[in-house]
């Protein structure tokens, strides 16, 4: 689809690549938009049952978002638009009207996170890691929906755990914290993921359409109304800490928070 991603179909199963091995398949915008293509084009073909995503080179899922892409926030508003983009691929990706499947090889971090948790099924290798290190590295925050998610993944107490120490989990330990459906050896998982996906193809589909539609509704209930979250991502992005952490990241040194 790009220089970055691939789209491919065998039989009822598409599967979407994340292409960036080099940089551990970190997100530009255009594989963002990919990613949103990828559902449009999943949805519209009746003869598709389940889309799997991956990342290429078996080291990352996705490594999150470039931080190069954030060296030129300087407003506010920067943050608010940054976070409303994200939450509009992941909504497109909730949305997606039949099963979806992260298959997760090495790091998930950040937005690939947060991509790997919008899916509604998570198989990953034992050596996985999931992460949203935010507080040890960017300084900024989520947004609520995003935050919503995990919470309705993990519970409250769990997601403060991780957020709060910016630390990556095993695949075994979030596979006890509900995050990760399945842990299939390195050697056996691309066997373990299409036996998964070919037997959830051969349901009922309208069964798996509407269990899917009505949880995410019921999902949907307990999230903040657009725009509650505004006060605190513009606090977030819009701070020096966040501009440290960006400039810390990149520099590949330890950033000094002020607070600030």
């Amino acid at each position: 689809m790009t220089a970055h991603t691939t789209y491919e179909t065998q039989g009822p199963l598409a599967t979407f690549t994340f292409n960036r091995p080099e940089a551990r398949n970190a997100m530009t915008w255009e594989m963002y938009r990919a990613l949103v293509d990828a559902c449009e084009r999943f949805d519209g073909d009746a003869d598709l049952r389940v889309l799997i995503l991956r990342g290429a080179g078996g080291k990352a899922f996705v490594a999150g978002t470039d931080i190069a892409q954030f060296e030129s926030f300087r407003e506010p508003d920067d943050g608010l638009k940054y976070e409303k983009r994200i939450d509009e691929v992941l909504d497109r990706l909730d949305r997606v009207t039949k099963p979806t499947i992260a298959y997760v090889q090495g790091v998930a971090a950040g937005g690939g996170c947060a991509i790997a948790l919008t899916c509604d099924l998570r198989v990953a290798t034992p050596e996985s890691t999931f992460g949203i290190p935010i507080a040890r590295t960017l300084g900024n925050c989520l947004s609520g929906a995003t935050y919503s998610r995990l919470v309705d993944l993990a519970g409250p107490g769990t997601v403060k755990d991780l957020l709060f120490t910016g630390r990556f989990v095993g695949a075994a330990e979030a596979h006890s914290l509900g995050l990760v459906t399945r842990v299939t050896p390195a050697e056996d998982i691309e066997r373990g993921v299409r036996e998964l996906a070919l037997e959830i193809a051969s349901n009922a589909p309208l069964t798996l359409r509407a269990t899917k539609e009505m949880i995410r509704r019921l999902a949907a209930k307990r999230r903040l109304a657009v725009g509650e979250d505004r006060d605190l991502v513009e606090m977030c992005y819009a701070s020096a800490d966040f501009r440290e952490g960006v400039a810390s990241f990149l520099a590949k040194r330890k950033p000094r928070w002020t607070g600030t």
